[in-house]
């Protein structure tokens, strides 16, 4: 065996798959892993050139693959109005007004990341804005990108009043006299796009830098870009990949899911296959694909717009006549899954609800009966909300469950503005994966961030013990419903990996995949669970290059 360029050695080495190996050293050549050996027969490797790399018992791990996130939209809002680390109402506020003084000369104060648990009932008011911003238009996302925050001037510019109707997939926040009270959820927040200004390109391309930075420092080497394609409120990040590949700065590997129109008809197909073959003609499938499809099913819990098999209750504890929303009529979703698989494309649904579950497993059973089993790898992802008869759906439809295993824990969000409002016994049924594990079903792993955060060890941490640290709530949903460590990781390496096609080449350590590694200390499987989040990123690998280094980040730091 050839002499390695770098090998690893001194610490646990976890596959991708499995309980960690002990005992072995790995072995890189270029891009590549040679080989995993017996630390007994590590010396016919090393050569006078060979990196020596000393894990002093940290673990050597697969790189983490984000299987939904939204890389250039989060990268953007922490170079704009960025209110991601507020801590209350009127922090938030505070911010707004400390980054309005600070950039006097733009038209627009735009950016986002409020919480809406730091507002009363989730649905910050206009008057909030004015009082800091009265004279230039102000529009704010929320942290999850379901609900936009606007100010009077932004409000007037659209043309919007107390006789503007909600749109069919959003919902206004109101006054009592009908005007809009600055909180608009949804599609209305697409009432400001006649006037809100075009995204800027340059600052894309900074926000998919700046992003890249973060998730890389976080130990990702991969993922998956929930929307790509010509939405109004979320930049399209298309572009700022095509220059990033252009101008040799794209490290990661990306796959990039399509954004169907909801309003849109099967037309979109033709489309999105066209574009498709395309990018595999222009750019290297291993920096980018646009092989799947987006399809936006539901909405959220916290605003009432996820679809829900049941009806959600009032204030007072009242059933309603609000289910939710499906954006798109069940019979067109299915119709579109049909064609897309039959294509070849992957179809990467939005499924919150419990009903909207439900219509993303018809429209996958759908697509299997027509056309039989395809290598879609068709997923479902957020999943906060199952009713227990579709848990075996997923392995008979070979649906994957995308989990954002962050959400799992009882946190002032879900305890004051969600679960008091959905059926009684519903705690029960928030992110059983527990049940979809034990069920066969094959698990994958995101983080949605910017709603967020893009930490994979922070989300395993909470897959496995369904609290966050130091919390003194029980486990979200019993303990029956935590994820063991093995199946939490392998999720976030080799789960995620097969999401994206690239299972042949990332997601394991094994002979002749790509070196993309990450070295975890402590390593998390020496551990107990309570104290998994104290695990952090020592190194991050891509190819063969050491593409951060903890140290040397420290150093600068404090330079």
């Amino acid at each position: 065996m050839a002499v390695a360029d770098i090998l690893f050695t001194g610490g646990r080495v976890f596959t991708g798959t499995g309980e960690p190996l002990t005992g072995v050293s790995v072995a890189v050549i270029g891009a590549r892993i040679a080989a995993v050996v017996p630390d007994t027969s590590q010396g016919e490797l090393v050569g006078p050139e060979t990196r020596v790399v000393d894990l002093d018992g940290a673990l050597l791990s697969p790189g983490f693959q984000d299987a939904h996130i939204h890389p250039v939209g989060g990268g953007m809002e922490l170079l704009q109005c960025d209110l991601s680390e507020a801590e209350d109402a009127a922090d938030a506020v505070e911010r707004v007004l400390r980054y309005a003084e600070a950039n006097p000369d733009e038209p627009w104060i735009l950016g986002g990341g409020w919480s809406m648990d730091h507002f009363p009932g989730g649905s910050p008011v206009r008057g909030l804005l004015d009082a800091v911003v009265p004279d230039r238009p102000v529009m704010l996302l929320s942290r999850d990108h379901h609900s936009t925050w606007a100010n009077t001037a932004a409000i007037r510019l659209a043309g919007l009043d107390a006789a503007t109707p909600d749109p069919v997939d959003g919902r206004i926040e109101r006054e009592a006299d009908g005007m809009p009270a600055g909180t608009f959820h949804e599609g209305a927040g697409d009432l400001f796009a006649g006037v809100r200004p075009p995204h800027d390109g340059e600052l894309a391309y900074r926000g998919l830098l700046a992003a890249q930075e973060r998730l890389i420092a976080l130990g990702i080497t991969g993922w998956q870009d929930a929307a790509v394609g010509a939405i109004s409120i979320i930049a399209d990040p298309l572009d700022a990949y095509l220059r990033a590949i252009r101008e040799g700065s794209l490290e990661v590997h990306v796959t990039g899911a399509q954004w169907w129109e909801r309003d849109g008809g099967l037309e979109q197909v033709e489309h999105m296959v066209a574009r498709r073959d395309a990018m595999d003609a222009l750019v290297p499938a291993t920096r980018l694909s646009l092989g799947s499809t987006k399809i936006m099913v539901d909405g959220v819990a916290e605003n009432q717009t996820a679809a829900m098999l049941t009806p959600y209750k009032d204030a007072e504890g009242h059933a309603t006549h609000n289910c939710g929303l499906s954006f798109i009529d069940p019979a067109l979703v299915s119709a579109a899954v049909t064609a897309l698989d039959a294509a070849g494309m992957q179809v990467h649904f939005h499924a919150l609800g419990d009903r909207a579950v439900r219509e993303a497993l018809d429209a996958v059973e759908a697509a299997r009966a027509a056309n039989g089993p395809s290598d879609g790898r068709h997923h479902l992802a957020h999943l906060q909300v199952i009713d227990e008869t579709e848990v075996p759906r997923f392995v008979t439809a070979d649906a994957v469950a995308n989990m954002q295993a962050l959400w799992a824990t009882h946190e002032a969000q879900l305890d004051e503005l969600t679960l008091p409002f959905l059926r009684d016994g519903a705690e029960a049924r928030q992110y059983p994966f527990g049940d979809l594990a034990r069920a066969g079903v094959r698990l994958a792993a995101g983080s949605d961030w910017p709603v967020s955060s893009a930490d994979p060890i922070a989300a395993i941490h909470i897959a496995v013990n369904r609290t966050y640290p130091g919390s003194a709530h029980e486990p979200l949903g019993g303990a029956h419903q935590r994820l063991d460590l093995v199946t939490a990781m392998t999720a976030y390496t080799a789960g995620s990996a097969y999401v994206n096609h690239r299972d042949h080449d990332t997601g394991h350590i094994r002979e002749g995949h790509l070196a993309n590694l990450v070295v975890l200390a402590p390593d998390p499987f020496s551990v107990p669970p309570a104290d998994i989040h104290l695990a952090a990123v020592e190194s991050t690998w891509i190819e063969g290059r050491l593409v951060y280094d903890r140290s040397a980040a420290m150093e600068r730091d404090f330079a």
